[in-house]
């Protein structure tokens, strides 16, 4: 596929996130980057945008919207970029801080009549709520919005929802991820979004903490999080699928935000009875060597691919990882 029949992809957010995907990306020949906002500003070129002079400049300057001579600074970057962008879909890499930013977002896309393909990596339960509520709204914007599609959820919930086939009953599903990043400021948002599960914590808390104050927590435990029952929506989405209810699912894990080596090997284990009666447990680990962008960034662009294919068959609506395939992106 040559770069003109290339899908074009826009990233909104450009943490550490965001710019793991571009990187992600400038391999892939079947999809272009072509567009990226941040809270400042946003860039466009349809021919696309080169990943090392975007984060340069950002981190350089603070916001894409400096990218010469494709960026412009705005107050409002996503509603500029959806008016003066052509793009096939969206991976929303942005902080879900408050944990009603991620609908509202939606809600913007819907209000500015803008159709395609929108993927996320949400992780609370809660947050996934919100946007069920707004299934029917996506439907008529014709907008297929896929949820939870990074690691857990998405990935590993995914693998859980194949691996639950060879059981008559699921008894449990457990999740466990070890994540491993060299310097917490590199993915600050994902950093208070975990800190917001431990107890003690909330959303609202862990958003208003300043860079210092997370330092300083960072420091009592050593830079790692241990975190344990977290409310993720890796539960909703194994229940929507019909494979079992949330109860039976939990999720946890331990991040270290000073080593890049993981703490512990990211798996899901899916315990069930066959139809013989017999109880057993499936486990797929992941390898050790795979970041924490690659095992959330890869699949959101095969999500991404997959909702494509689905919305150019007039397919529209919410969509999580656990009902569609993703397809790999070449």
């Amino acid at each position: 596929m040559n770069s003109n029949n290339a899908l074009k992809v826009g990233i909104l957010g450009f943490g550490g996130l965001g710019q793991a995907a571009t990187r992600v990306l400038s391999p892939k020949q079947e999809m272009l980057w072509v567009a990226a906002a941040d809270l400042k500003g946003y860039a466009y070129c349809e021919t696309g945008l080169d990943p090392d002079t975007a984060i340069a400049t950002y981190h350089q300057q603070g916001s894409i919207g400096y990218v010469e001579p494709y960026g412009t600074l705005s107050n409002h970057s996503i509603q500029e970029l959806l008016e003066n962008a052509t793009v096939d879909g969206y991976f929303l890499a942005l902080p879900n801080l408050p944990n009603t930013f991620m609908a509202d977002v939606a809600r913007q896309f819907i209000a500015s009549g803008w159709k395609g393909v929108l993927v996320d990596a949400l992780k609370r339960t809660s947050a996934v709520e919100q946007l069920l509520q707004l299934q029917d709204e996506l439907k008529a914007a014709g907008i297929t919005y896929m949820t939870g599609c990074g690691a857990t959820p998405g990935l590993l919930t995914a693998a859980a929802a194949i691996a639950a086939q060879s059981y008559t009953e699921i008894h449990s599903v457990k999740i466990t991820f070890g994540v491993g990043i060299a310097n917490w400021e590199a993915y600050r948002a994902t950093i208070r979004e975990d800190i917001a599960h431990l107890p003690g914590f909330d959303v609202e808390k862990a958003r208003a903490m300043t860079d210092a104050e997370v330092e300083a927590f960072l420091d009592k435990t050593n830079g790692i999080l241990t975190l344990e029952n977290m409310e993720h929506a890796d539960d909703i989405m194994l229940e929507l699928a019909g494979i079992c209810s949330r109860d039976r699912v939990t999720v946890g894990g331990i991040v270290d935000t000073r080593n890049p080596k993981k703490p512990l090997s990211t798996n899901v284990k899916v315990t069930g009875r066959t139809f013989e009666g017999k109880i057993s447990t499936h486990t797929f680990t992941l390898g050790d060597e795979t970041s924490m962008a690659a095992n959330v960034c890869g699949p959101a662009f095969g999500y991404l691919k997959a909702g494509i294919s689905l919305h150019r068959r007039g397919i529209y609506g919410l969509l999580t990882a656990t009902e569609v395939m993703p397809q790999f992106v070449k």
